[in-house]
């Protein structure tokens, strides 16, 4: 709900240590004792915004919108509480955040002002809800195994219809794996071949890398570290690399 703007001389109970916006550089404060909450300086006098629910102040031009991030991010909240409760919707226990899917371990939601956006770890990765995003199988309570496994913990696995990459399993966790040069995967014996196959025929030139990230590469070689959300094209609320919102809370 929002209300009135508050100036300082009007709010109740509000700390004297509280920092004045109007006498710093960038107009905005965090305030004093909500890590969900900020002071901004405007038309000389302070006023007191909601970050919108689920995010906290992180300042001025920092986190995802209006100043404000995910609390999971940094150490916002350290020695401050939140003012307002979750609100929650449909797949979204706050109207913002990144939460866990409920039925699988390689799919998340990203909510954004309450609207759900499901998306997918690639790369053989799992969503590790602690660290809120996708990571090795093994550091994922819970989901030790990839369902890609599940019929053989150390087969291989085709990838779609490629013609020299597969998944291979080792001890329940797919690496993605490319056949030596001129050898194709074949589907049947789930090996690398020699062309053709019924699926595959003799390469004439050089296969290109259709998708093989860096990210990919490292865990090909069993190295890197995957702690990143992956958002693919048309994610609900990204644009330019920060997500949109719709407006602020005036407390």
């Amino acid at each position: 709900m929002c209300h009135p703007p508050q100036h300082y001389r009007l709010a109740s109970g509000q700390r004297q240590d509280q920092e004045d916006p109007c006498k710093t550089k960038s107009k905005v404060v965090g305030d004093v004792t909500y890590c969900d909450r900020y002071w901004e300086c405007i038309n000389n006098q302070p006023e007191l915004y909601d970050c919108p629910n689920g995010l906290v102040f992180a300042g001025k031009h920092r986190g995802v919108t209006e100043g404000c991030d995910y609390p999971w991010r940094s150490n916002y909240c350290d020695g401050k509480q939140l003012a307002n409760g979750p609100i929650s919707t449909e797949h979204c226990d706050w109207l913002y955040g990144i939460f866990g899917h409920e039925t699988s371990c390689t799919r998340y939601w990203t909510c954004w002002n309450g609207t759900a956006t499901e998306q997918l770890c690639i790369g053989g990765l799992l969503y590790n809800e602690n660290a809120h995003s996708c990571d090795w199988p093994e550091n994922v309570d819970g989901c030790q195994k990839h369902p890609l496994c599940n019929e053989d913990a150390n087969g291989n696995v085709p990838l779609g219809k490629s013609c020299n990459r597969y998944w291979q399993c080792q001890g329940g966790y797919p690496r993605l794996q490319r056949c030596p040069a001129m050898l194709v995967f074949d589907r049947r014996s789930l090996r690398c071949v020699v062309p053709p196959t019924e699926d595959c025929d003799v390469p004439t030139t050089p296969l290109p890398l259709e998708y093989e990230p860096e990210q990919q590469q490292q865990q090909q070689q069993g190295k890197g570290n995957p702690n990143a959300i992956y958002q693919p094209s048309g994610a609900g609320g990204l644009q330019g690399g920060k997500l949109q919102s719709g407006g602020r809370n005036k407390n």
